[in-house]
């Protein structure tokens, strides 16, 4: 099992605009914030791909990753994810070739199998097309051929694209993409930021079940982690005021910026909602340095993970820095 002291640190950033702000601005903080976590070490940074939300800015993901990647060093820069059924695959070789000829060695690709929208915004970013569970594994397996070295006769070839390698990820919060990773030699990264219900059932099947391949050794396990730390418990839980409402709203199916904190607030919400918010965040670490340090080492004992992805919805960028520079400390100071 990985050490607190040597595990990977990365950051998922869905970009939220926050009240009173703009879109603009929030795509400005994301590259002061992949900025800030480059400096203090971390491997990576995601950004997510969601349609018709009004709080998160992140749907052209692809346009976004090579924002991020241009303002920054060295940090890899990807997607998590692409959602696939949204896109042709030769679309979207096209689009990662070009990220990868731009910043050599610094792209991912993760892809995930949902739309990342309502049914609605669906039919409109797919068209008329019906999607089958034998969908996604056949698209993945297309990409993975037009990233890869362009074949004699090969009768459709990105440009850019093709001889780019830009290493695969699989994401999910159900045991299916666990299965496939696992079938397919791909690192996984389980969605335990918003859907933690399966993480370790999905962890064991994607471990036991893991074939060696030509991208990867062993299995490799990235786990999404909420984070809100501070120098005390009490104002992290303050802090962590502007998550609640976020998840609350989509418990409520009303999605909107990110608000900022109020005092008191689960302790304003009826038990059910309570509830509904814990379970969303049943991975989540909220407190102090060492709340934080012991909420990460018991995800680590439970889990075994190779790489710790964060997500950090703080109302103040400031804030947020500060949070993500705290558990750093905590990590590799411990």
């Amino acid at each position: 099992m990985n050490s607190l002291n040597k595990i990977r640190l990365s950051m998922l950033d869905l970009v939220a605009v926050r009240q009173g702000g703009t879109v603009g601005e929030a795509l400005q903080l994301a590259l002061a914030n992949a900025r800030h976590v480059e400096a203090l070490g971390f491997t990576r940074y995601w950004l997510a791909e969601h349609h018709n939300m009004p709080g998160i800015a992140s749907s052209a993901t692809a346009v976004l990753v090579g924002h991020i990647a241009g303002g920054t060093q060295r940090i890899r820069v990807g997607s998590g994810g692409i959602m696939l059924p949204n896109h042709a695959p030769l679309v979207v070789a096209e689009a990662f070739g070009t990220l990868a000829e731009l910043y050599p060695g610094r792209i991912d690709l993760g892809l995930g199998r949902a739309p990342g929208t309502d049914a609605v915004t669906m039919r409109a970013l797919r068209r008329d097309r019906i999607e089958t569970e034998a969908d996604f594994p056949r698209e993945v397996a297309e990409l993975q051929r037009l990233l890869g070295p362009q074949q004699p006769g090969q009768p459709v070839v990105a440009v850019p694209g093709a001889g780019t390698e830009v290493p695969i990820w699989l994401l999910g919060s159900s045991l299916f993409s666990a299965r496939l990773a696992a079938e397919r030699g791909l690192p996984y990264a389980f969605a335990s930021h918003f859907a933690p219900a399966m993480l370790l059932q999905a962890i064991d099947i994607y471990r036991r079940s893991f074939q060696p391949s030509a991208h990867l050794a062993q299995p490799y396990v990235v786990i999404g982690v909420p984070l809100i730390a501070a120098p005390t418990d009490a104002e992290a839980e303050f802090l962590a005021s502007s998550t609640f409402q976020r998840v609350l709203g989509i418990l409520r199916g009303d999605r909107g910026c990110l608000q900022p904190p109020v005092a008191g607030f689960l302790q304003s919400l009826h038990p059910r909602e309570r509830s509904g918010i814990a379970d969303f965040l049943g991975a989540a670490v909220i407190g102090g340095p060492e709340t934080v340090r012991a909420g990460l080492n018991d995800l680590l004992a439970a889990t075994g993970a190779d790489e710790i992805m964060f997500v950090c919805d703080i109302f103040d960028p400031a804030l947020r820095q500060r949070s993500l520079s705290i558990a750093a400390d905590v990590c590799w100071q411990s």
